[in-house]
């Protein structure tokens, strides 16, 4: 593994000069170097070129620039300052959803049908000239732009500190409707709530319980992370889930099997699908509120992250008063389904 160690600083260091003269051929050179070297660098070389990389991302011609991304995601995977990265990363992909949602209009009004997809395929080499070099570099640096993103929303300070997600959050909402690709992976970033107050209310005993939520990637986990909280902790009866699904949903890399425990229900009364994320709990009176109702019928799902490089915390703070529960499941609406 020691391939790559001094060759790819060195790359680092041509491909940043190549780029700042704006010399297309020396920043090919370099950026093809750049990529060989790098699986071999040491983790010293990749805390260093993490930051250095974002420094200059900007002013990557919009071929690379999404692979570049990629590379800073890594260097931060490994350990380099997410903090550093963090704000050109998200400039850079909130300006590439921007030009990629325009890309995707000007097709629609094209009557080209089909979009191509991110690889190219669908692509004409007069669409180049047609949408221009820089819309369609957007289009397909995407999934490049996606990842490099949720490796920096993996870190709580950058989600807690890093602005910028409100605008990414809306450029990236554009591009999916206009593309009808979800970003599900992106956009399940963007919505993890961190040191977030929840109520959790158990509608046959009238038991609750004041929870703090941070880095759920999505409802199954928390779920799982409830029901440990709950029924693991002696508050509520039921079949806790195992330990190590609850250790893989908070920071054991893998998945295991488990089963639900509860149906969650908001306070409008309708259903929160495990499929969806903690944001979507409706708040009432500042808090998510959910509701507790028993299983309809039995489900059963791989137990784990959806994020594998995010920790997942629920915290049981208190168990509310009889009146505060009272007060709470009287702006409950019944289950609509």
């Amino acid at each position: 593994m020691m391939f790559g160690r001094k060759r790819f600083p060195a790359a680092v260091a041509a491909f940043e000069t190549a780029v700042r003269a704006q010399d297309p051929d020396a920043a090919e050179d370099a950026f093809e170097r750049l990529l060989a070297t790098a699986g071999g660098a040491g983790d010293a070389e990749l805390h260093e070129a993490g930051p250095r990389l974002a420094a200059f991302l900007d002013e990557v011609p919009p071929g690379p620039r999404g692979t570049i991304a990629v590379l800073i995601g890594a260097c931060v995977e490994r350990g380099a300052d997410p903090l550093a990265c963090a704000p050109a990363v998200f400039e850079g992909a909130r300006g590439a959803f921007e030009r990629a949602a325009g890309f995707c209009a000007a097709w629609k009004e094209a009557g080209r049908g089909e979009l191509p997809s991110p690889e190219g395929e669908g692509l004409e080499d007069a669409d180049f000239e047609r949408f221009g070099f820089g819309p369609v570099m957007a289009w397909q640096s995407l999934p490049h732009f996606e990842r490099a993103c949720v490796a920096m929303l993996n870190s709580p300070a950058v989600r807690r500190t890093v602005p910028g997600r409100a605008g990414l959050r809306d450029a990236v909402a554009r591009a999916a409707g206009l593309s009808g690709e979800p970003f599900q992976c992106l956009v399940h970033a963007l919505a993890v709530l961190d040191d977030e107050p929840f109520v959790a209310i158990d509608r046959a005993t009238g038991a609750g319980f004041a929870l703090r939520a941070s880095g759920i990637g999505d409802n199954f986990q928390l779920h799982t992370l409830l029901a440990d909280a709950l029924i693991g902790g002696g508050h509520l009866p039921g079949t806790a889930p195992s330990p190590e699904a609850v250790a893989m949903c908070r920071d054991l890399p893998g998945r295991t099997p488990t089963t639900g425990s509860f149906n969650l229900v908001g306070a409008d009364g309708e259903w929160i699908w495990n499929e969806g994320n903690p944001a979507d709990v409706p708040v009432v009176d500042g808090v998510r509120l959910v509701v507790l109702d028993p299983p309809p019928y039995e489900r059963s799902w791989p137990a784990g992250r959806f994020f594998p490089g995010m920790t997942g915390e629920l915290v049981l703070e208190r168990a509310l008063t009889a009146e505060e529960s009272r007060a709470l499941l009287a702006q409950v609406a019944q289950p609509g389904r």
